[in-house]
């Protein structure tokens, strides 16, 4: 058997045949419209930024926050399926075939992405930074890091203790944010030598844990959290099957739902609230909503402040739109005594609710603005409220046009 071909061939079905059908109905929901207007509106906020830099500009803090996640985020698809543990186990000391390209197309694509924000944020570092690095130099360890984090993250999945592999992932973390840290603030030569210690030490940590020769469980669950995001950003703008997503069992939130009224009209407003507490979407909305703190709060003296917060309160929409296709292919759904309609109309009034609690908390850096801007900050926030109230509409617009499941 051919394992290369054969992980090939399952590359190009599913980016042909389960994601290209869908691209035309994306681009035609205007979203190609809409991209090139950010990056229209990008390109003019960072040229007046970069022509304009406030004295003590925090630089080395961006590049930090910047630069961290990216270099240190890691994945790589497999394209496992269930069926692979019986039929490809007699293969499992050959898998390594088959594995070499995920890891060139998982590190490649990344890398690129990588030094394309390095490049973009080059004039603002370089107008910034005092003592700035050589621009080949800087390029070069951020590459290093990032081969090093992918190395250290594929040695995770084929740990046998999960407990050890998040110990290394948080060990990952650590090392990837001191090296960055260290050549940032500290000079050349001298960060150069900690960074090798320090990668050297962590690439011999990782020798120790013990390892599967192939983590087939792990491998598979991960390459169907990978396939539930893809469709599940697909699902953004037309309909798709659903596919498995993660789940995290976040016990420090399970009282969320347990005061929904025990009747049916609210049966599947509880099923939903319990869903959306374990589901990815909670963790990407939890992230957007800390980023756009910090983000309305440095930029709370101008304009730019109030348009970042809707553009957050926008992308919060368009992720908790998700909440409407939540068990949409649930059997079960189909033989307890729900009323006619209540699903969508539960799920409609539940994004809704959370998208305005998500407008209200990102709103409230923009008070720290003084009492000049608060005229523009209640602006701000009744523009946020009716951003959430588009959302709602749009969405009941959409339950009249369609019949529910229930129906």
């Amino acid at each position: 058997m051919d394992l290369a071909s054969l992980r090939s061939e399952r590359r190009s079905r599913f980016w042909g045949k389960e994601v290209l059908p869908y691209v035309g109905y994306v681009m035609q929901s205007g979203v190609a419209v809409l991209l090139l207007f950010a990056i229209i509106a990008f390109s003019a906020w960072y040229t007046s930024l970069v022509q304009h830099i406030p004295a003590g500009f925090p630089i080395r803090w961006i590049m930090l926050v910047l630069f961290v996640p990216l270099t240190v985020s890691s994945s790589f698809r497999t394209y496992l399926q269930p069926a692979d543990v019986v039929f490809l186990l007699p293969q499992e000391s050959r898998m390594r075939k088959y594995f070499q390209a995920s890891w060139i197309s998982g590190v490649i694509y990344k890398l690129l992405g990588l030094a394309l924000v390095f490049l973009i944020s080059w004039p603002l570092y370089i107008r910034s930074e005092a003592d700035p690095k050589p621009f080949l130099l800087f390029l070069l360890v951020l590459i290093a890091l990032k081969l090093l984090a992918s190395y250290g993250c594929w040695k995770e999945l084929r740990m046998v203790s999960r407990k050890g592999a998040t110990a290394s992932r948080l060990l990952r973390y650590v090392i990837i944010a001191l090296s960055i840290a260290a050549w940032l603030w500290q000079p050349a030569g001298r960060s150069l030598i900690f960074i090798l210690l320090i990668a050297a030490t962590y690439a011999a940590a990782l020798r120790f844990p013990a390892k599967h020769l192939v983590a087939w469980e792990r491998l598979i669950a991960q390459e169907k959290t990978h396939i539930g995001r893809v469709l599940m950003v697909l699902g953004w703008f037309v309909n798709v099957p659903s596919r498995q997503q993660r789940i995290h069992s976040r016990k420090w939130l399970l009282w969320a739902g347990n005061r929904i009224s025990w009747k049916p009209e609210t049966a599947y407003r509880y099923l939903l609230m319990k869903s959306f507490i374990r589901s990815d979407i909670l963790g990407i909305v939890i992230r957007a909503g800390i980023l756009a703190v910090f983000l309305v709060w440095w930029m709370r003296s101008g304009m730019v402040g109030s348009g970042i917060y809707l553009f957050f309160v926008f992308l919060a929409g368009v992720q908790l739109s998700t909440l409407l296709r939540y068990h949409s292919e649930s059997f079960w759904l189909h033989v307890y005594p729900i009323p006619p309609g209540s699903r969508r109309s539960n799920a409609i009034s539940l994004a809704f609710q959370i998208q305005l609690v998500f407008a209200g908390l990102t709103w409230l850096p923009l008070l720290g603005g003084g009492p000049d801007r608060l005229g523009a900050a209640l602006m701000t926030l009744i523009s946020g409220v009716i951003i959430c109230l588009l959302f709602r509409y749009f969405a009941g617009r959409k339950k009249k046009a369609h019949d529910d499941d229930d129906e």
